[in-house]
């Protein structure tokens, strides 16, 4: 299928062909037959794409922050590495569209293939000619709407917020300033609410049309019109509301907002303005000033727009997708014109040279739609539920003896496959294996098509694709790399055993017990024990050389491993822990592999505790010499520390790692790291090389399974025990 798709580094806007999106649970998959291109926030993202570094960095302060955080936690390498990464890559634009429901996924029951949707939302209402959409972020169209009428959903939604957040009532006064597609919606959202309207606009034409569209009067924000209209239409009192509608880096709507509004009047932000408030006239009439989150409530809740929970109608009346359903129903009906608004429609085929006049100022609209060609496309589903955890350990059992492939020929490269093109595959592990001699990146799979795209151009991938089985089926490729979410982990694994493929999956193995034992019952099955989990830091080179520096113990050891994880970005995919588990399930194991690492042990109880009101962990593990290691798992530290300390006592020897970055051993004679690494190198690198090796020569995986199963289930059961109050023991299963 094709895609409109953009690479921020350089500014290219491309028609891309990518693998069609798989349809997940919970959604469906729409065939766009009209996407709507936003001429303000999408060619504010295209002109930002053509900026220098500098520039970029200029428009987004925000962006530069994290940047300059990243550094401080990672060092500058691994910093510049992520940075280029993200900006060498296509990203999408679109996020409001109509379309034709071609797939229903497991638990929609309010559509059904073949019925009309408008679609939400910046990374599922694409413009493409395929999406997989959430059900809160579409609703159905009502009887007699135009497609391309529906296509307005979206921008329409995120006018009625505005609106309701200025609380607008019968027979009031308000005032828009900037009439583009949004404000040109407000006005007519305002209008039909019995609320009289004045518009400002430096642009004739968009005045006359908001007068067409019901505003009482429209002007320049610079002409004396526009004042002596609001006082003729409140007696001289100003207008009720104002709604700030406009861009740009100028802050004369703001200070026309203050001396054209009521005393205690509403100020509404709703694009993206200059808001250097003039205090005194803000303050002297004490104006409230609101500011609407695009569709409504929902928005940026992923728990919300990913997973499908609705809000009560009782304590939440209009959220994301009831601003929908209530645009259209209002288009439906007549009392919102959008037709007006329409300047062109371009075939989808010509989206670049569509962008590109609109860019260069060739095209003068207000509203542009895409109009997409009608074509048949196949798609696939598959989800895994997750279950409850139990503490049990799972035996490893083998069909036959320990697991070995057959040794391969010297020359012939290592064909890899990867399930999962996300960011941490892109930045941590792709890099290093493209680069490395005897390794062909045959085949990568995404539910998600752009990323497969994005992946294939950048690592070069011979194939992109959302068809698993072919790959899995498929008896040239050599290993199978999961990186994906967490909650497919386990399943994606236990296909992939099954299929007689060598694995590597990222941590987490499994998010319950439930999970790793279905994945130690694909190895009993199979014979297949060839299986890697991503812990890579018990393969950094610093860490190892000082282990060798601190030599073998002979008396129980005492480990402290101090995680300064941080807080998490609001949205952030980790959050959602109802589908894919708590954040320690997730990152844990790395550390508790590396404790058992260091310690040449598995735990046999694990004890943990949480402070109140936050997700600091104390975590104590004990190993069957009477060895402990103590990890605290931390979020409300200084995000400049950083990340992990670790401290190894025993003998009367001392171990010191600081962050990857120096280390220490303190016995008889001091050990210094010789010098500073170049960056933080926690061990990927390595990890990979061995696991290539693996693969090769058909020798013992770099780490025993029976390790990998015991740091799982050591993981999963500090949730056990934080829920208990007390220690849990980890007995092997009989």
């Amino acid at each position: 299928m094709k895609q409109v798709v953009q690479n921020y580094k350089s500014g290219e806007l491309a028609l891309l062909d990518v693998p069609v999106p798989g349809c997940k649970p919970d959604g469906v998959l729409v065939r766009s037959a009209y996407s709507l291109i936003s001429t303000g926030t999408e060619l504010m993202k295209v002109s930002e794409a053509g900026m220098s570094m500098l520039g970029k960095a200029r428009s987004r302060p925000d962006q530069v922050a994290k940047v300059m955080q990243s550094v401080a936690t990672n060092g500058v390498p691994a910093t510049y590495r992520k940075v280029m990464g993200k900006l060498d890559s296509y990203t999408p634009l679109g996020y409001s569209l109509c379309g034709v429901v071609e797939q229903v996924g497991a638990g929609i029951d309010d559509v059904k293939v073949g019925d009309l949707v408008a679609c939400a939302g910046n990374e599922h209402a694409l413009h493409a000619e395929l999406n997989w959409v959430p059900k809160n972020l579409y609703a159905p169209v009502p009887d007699g709407l135009a497609p391309r009428h529906a296509a307005f959903g979206t921008v329409g939604s995120i006018a009625m917020q505005g609106v309701r957040q200025g609380e607008s009532r019968l027979g009031e006064v308000a005032l828009v300033i900037g009439l583009g597609l949004i404000g040109q919606l407000v006005v007519q959202l305002l209008t039909a609410s019995g609320v009289r309207v004045v518009g400002v606009d430096p642009d004739p034409a968009r005045c006359e049309l908001a007068e067409g569209l019901g505003a009482v009067a429209c002007g320049d924000p610079s002409s004396a019109a526009v004042e002596n209209s609001v006082a003729e239409l409140t007696g001289g009192h100003g207008v009720d509301q104002v709604y700030l509608a406009a861009g740009g880096g100028s802050n004369q709507p703001v200070e026309l907002a203050a001396r054209l509004c009521r005393d205690r009047g509403r100020v509404v932000d709703i694009g993206k303005c200059r808001l250097d408030l003039p205090w005194n006239a803000y303050y002297e009439k004490e104006l409230d000033v609101r500011f609407s989150r695009s569709y409504g409530p929902g928005r940026y809740d992923p728990e919300y727009e990913l997973e499908g929970r609705d809000y009560p109608i009782g304590y939440v009346r209009w959220t994301e997708r009831r601003n929908l359903a209530c645009f259209l129903d209002l288009a439906a009906r007549g009392s919102v014109d959008v037709e007006p608004l329409i300047s062109h429609i371009a075939d989808f085929d010509d989206a670049v040279e569509t962008y590109r006049s609109l860019k260069e100022g060739e095209l003068k609209a207000v509203a542009v739609l895409f109009r997409y060609p009608e074509q048949a496309a196949e798609t696939d589903t598959t989800e895994t539920p997750a279950k409850a955890p139990v503490l049990t350990v799972p035996a490893v059992k083998r069909s036959g003896g320990e697991g070995s492939a057959p040794v391969r020929a010297a020359k012939t490269p290592v064909r890899l496959a990867f399930v999962g093109a996300g960011n941490y595959a892109t930045s941590m592990l792709l890099p290093h294996l493209a680069r490395r001699d005897g390794v062909e990146l045959s085949t990568v799979v995404t539910t998600t098509a752009l990323s497969a795209a994005n992946a294939q151009r950048k690592f070069g991938f011979a194939e992109a694709t959302t068809d698993l089985d072919a790959v899995l089926g498929d008896k040239s490729i050599d290993a199978v790399f999961v990186v994906t979410r967490h909650s497919s982990h386990a399943e994606l694994t236990r296909q992939a055993l099954l299929a007689g493929k060598t694995v590597f999956v990222e941590k987490p193995l499994a998010l319950t017990e439930e999970e790793l034992a279905g994945v130690l019952a694909a190895v009993e099955e199979s014979g297949n024990d060839r299986l890697q989990v991503g812990f890579n830091r018990r393969f950094s080179p610093l860490l190892q050389e000082a282990k060798s520096q601190f030599g073998a113990r002979t008396g129980p050891a005492s480990l402290r491993y101090l995680v300064n994880a941080g807080r998490l970005a609001q949205g952030s995919w980790y959050l959602q822990q109802g589908a894919e588990g708590s954040r320690f399930v997730g990152e844990g194991g790395h550390f508790i592999d590396t404790a058992s690492w260091l310690l040449d042990a598995d735990p046999v109880s694990v004890y943990a505790v949480a402070s109140s009101g936050n997700e600091d962990l104390q975590i104590v593990l004990r190993y069957p010499d009477e060895s402990t290691a103590t990890i605290s798992y931390v979020t409300t530290g200084a995000p400049g520390f950083p990340k992990e300390t670790l401290d190894l006592v025993a003998d009367g020897k001392v171990l010191r790692l600081d962050d990857f970055v120096r280390a220490s051993v303190y016995a008889r004679k001091r050990w210094l790291s010789s010098r500073l690494p170049k960056a933080r190198d926690k061990g990927q690198s390595a990890e990979l090389a061995a696991f290539v090796k693996a693969v090769r020569t058909g020798g013992p995986m770099p780490v025993p399974l029976e390790s990998l199963v015991a740091t799982t289930a050591a993981t999963l059961a500090v949730q056990t025990g934080l829920a208990g109050g007390a220690p849990v023991t980890l007995a092997a299963a009989r």
